[in-house]
């Protein structure tokens, strides 16, 4: 069995797919954050990482071989560090420097839900943390060890629970172990002509498991749903015992239980098994491209378009400095000086790029795709066909390769995302760019500051944040923290969530009291005492956030 997860282990991805930053890029971010010249901070070797020493006891150990055993309890140096952070800012950041405050005791691999409801009942026994393990994606700090008063700390690998059960083409829904990896589901259901259709960027290395304890929203939710909406039935191992929630089309049997299990994130139970709503592979997928003059008159388009029910099933805006810095990564500066002359002559001089994609019946998604021109046109757009978005879709998931080459130069870039109202959007994206740029000012690191709009809804979008700044070596992780502060107040404070689809993990546990209440936060605390009683299911994440550890 191949142990090693998907991803190279100090960064995101695989070996091979780097390309450098270029020069139009790297032009833009001199400007405005002043590049920092001749640094070269590569990771440090795999073997130079340092952890904390191990605390599992002997008999402990024991234990779980008798579960699953013995090729699948590892506790080798280079296990621990590949399953002791996901990929935020700060994971990066630990992981290249060589400090590792928090690592598992030991990897555990098993191979049923049955073994894992044992190995649950275990740690339950000898309190131990649990920390489960998809494929290893998280941004928000969703899969560190804490031991919060514990004996020690397991990560659980779901890589073994890698089955399709069942492929229902009559009632359109897929069963599968939580261990499943995107592509291999994709491809599996796209042989028998059907899709889920969810693509988060994450989706070459991230797992079904992964995504239903994150609610998790791939590119093309718009059109295909979030993971939370095509959650049908699922099954959850947990220190209590499993939960089976039987997969039917609705229910008026109370609150929704698979609710309270989708986006738990491993604090109630581990996720062994969903069943999923599937769709037959659309007929045509029919793409289109338009600049805006402003971000205000994109944003006005899109909400026409979808209150009016023509619902793209992709929908990209980016704002005056995303498009900016989009144009800049073009390989020729001839080609994007052409881009420029032509906006130009047609009124545009700060453009924003929205790329849109209808799928569905050739003649619907072409009816569709003609009413959104109408649409852009009203707003003030200027068309350019089909060709923009398919750039956008081939390079769709190479974005987070430019985060370890820039990290490698000397420049942090960070993600953060929110949803909020069509009322709000305008004002919560110039006040949450500006709390950033203000906050690095003062520090004396200027931020070039993207956004776009991903997500739609008939009351409201989502924003997606890229923000960039020059490293402040020895400092970087308080220089995180100002800015993911400074995002965090302001997007709680205009009245959006604080994630729309990155979870709540460690990093913005801070604020999901005051989007929720208390209250929801004590019957979730509740939930979790029932289920979990010795508080050993990833400790630290949701509802017990490491403000309380």
């Amino acid at each position: 069995m191949d142990t090693q997860p998907r991803m190279r282990w100090w960064g995101w991805g695989e070996d091979g797919h780097d390309s450098p930053i270029k020069p139009g890029a790297r032009k833009l971010l001199s400007k405005v954050c002043g590049w920092p010249r001749g640094v070269d901070r590569r990771p440090v070797r795999l073997e130079d990482i340092r952890l904390p020493e191990p605390e599992l006891p002997d008999e402990v150990h024991a234990r779980f071989v008798e579960v699953v055993g013995e090729d699948f309890v590892r506790d080798d140096h280079a296990i621990r560090v590949r399953h002791a952070a996901g990929r935020s800012l700060p994971d990066l950041i630990r992981l290249r420097t060589g400090e590792l405050p928090f690592a598992p005791d030991a990897v555990i691999w098993p191979g049923s839900a049955a073994e894992v409801d044992a190995l649950l009942a275990v740690c339950q026994q000898e309190r131990i943390a649990v920390v489960p393990f998809g494929g290893g994606t998280s941004v928000v700090g969703g899969i560190d060890a804490f031991r919060p008063g514990l004996a020690g700390s397991v990560c659980l690998s779901l890589s073994r629970l890698d089955e399709i059960l069942d492929i229902d083409e009559e009632s359109l829904t897929a069963t599968v172990q939580a261990g499943v990896f995107g592509p291999d589901l994709e491809e599996r259901l796209q042989v028998g002509g059907l899709t889920l259709g969810h693509y988060p960027q994450s989706f070459e290395f991230s797992t079904v498991g992964g995504w239903v304890a994150t609610r998790s929203a791939g590119q093309q939710s718009t059109g295909y749903g979030r993971t939370d909406e095509n959650v049908l039935g699922l099954r959850c191992s947990t220190p209590n015992g499993p939960i089976g929630l039987r997969s039917t089309p609705a229910t008026a049997a109370g609150p929704d239980p698979r609710q309270m299990l989708v986006g738990s994130e491993g604090t109630l139970g581990i996720i062994t098994e969903v069943t999923l709503q599937i769709r037959r592979l659309p007929e045509a997928s029919v793409p289109d491209s338009w600049f805006f003059p402003d971000f205000a008159s994109g944003t006005a388009a899109l909400r026409e378009m979808e209150q009016s029910g023509l619902r793209p099933d992709i929908a990209r805006l980016s704002d005056v400095n995303e498009t900016a810095f989009g144009l800049a990564q073009l390989g020729s500066g001839l080609q994007r000086r052409s881009v420029l002359a032509y906006l130009r002559a047609r009124g545009i001089s700060t453009p924003c790029l929205l790329v849109v994609r209808f799928d569905g019946r050739t003649a619907e998604a072409r009816a569709r795709r003609s009413a959104a021109r109408t649409i852009a046109r009203q707003h003030r757009g200027v068309g350019l066909g089909a060709t923009p978005e398919a750039m956008w879709e081939k390079h769709r998931f190479s974005t987070p390769y430019l985060r370890d080459q820039l990290l490698t130069e000397g420049i942090l870039v960070e993600t953060l995302e929110t949803a909020a109202p069509w009322s709000r959007i305008e004002e919560l994206h110039d006040t949450i760019r500006a709390e950033i740029e203000k906050t690095s000012a003062e520090r004396g690191t200027p931020a070039l500051v993207l956004c776009h709009i991903s997500h739609l809804y008939a009351s409201g979008c989502s924003l997606y944040y890229t923000v960039f700044a020059r490293a402040q070596e020895g400092e970087e992780l308080k220089q995180w923290k100002a800015m993911k502060t400074a995002a965090g107040d302001a997007i709680v404070g205009g009245g959006g969530t604080i994630t729309h689809h990155h979870s709540i993990g460690a990093d913005h546990a801070p604020w999901l009291g005051e989007e929720t209440g208390d209250l929801w936060l004590r019957m979730l605390r509740a939930a979790k005492a029932e289920a979990d009683p010795a508080g050993i299911m990833n400790p630290g994440k949701l509802m017990n956030g490491p403000t309380t550890l």
